[in-house]
């Protein structure tokens, strides 16, 4: 029988991905069962690959109400996470786009449409 992989690494800090989104972008979901909605990124996770983008992926939650914390019962509605490569970025003409990268004249590099050319950062 062969021998079991060591675990010496199971503790090791996991690597972050490295994405081609930002906070505050505005995206379309382009698959899932909420295809086509628009929203604005609320929050990403770096570790997962997952974003949660704002009107989008809504779950509901069963909350007992707790008056020493001022928490009210019933159900209360908030946004899931979504795999980042279910969401494409939207140029400023609602476009969908991939997204490319290019180093301006003073070695910035910003954010471009990959269609259009377009620049997506904000300055």
């Amino acid at each position: 029988m062969a021998k079991p992989t060591p675990r010496r690494h199971a503790n090791a800090p996991k690597d972050l991905l490295k994405l081609k989104l930002k906070k505050d972008d505005v995206v379309k979901v382009i698959s899932g069962k909420d295809k086509g909605k628009t929203g604005r990124i609320i929050e990403i996770n770096r570790e997962t690959g997952r974003v949660i983008v704002e009107g989008v992926q809504i779950v509901k939650k069963h909350t007992r109400p707790n008056p020493a914390r001022q928490i009210k019962g019933g159900i209360a509605e908030s946004e899931g996470s979504i795999d980042h490569s279910n969401v494409m970025l939207l140029t400023s003409g609602g476009v969908p786009t991939r997204v490319g990268y290019k180093k301006e004249a003073n070695g910035a590099r910003v954010r471009v449409a990959k269609e259009s050319g377009e620049t997506l950062d904000k300055k």
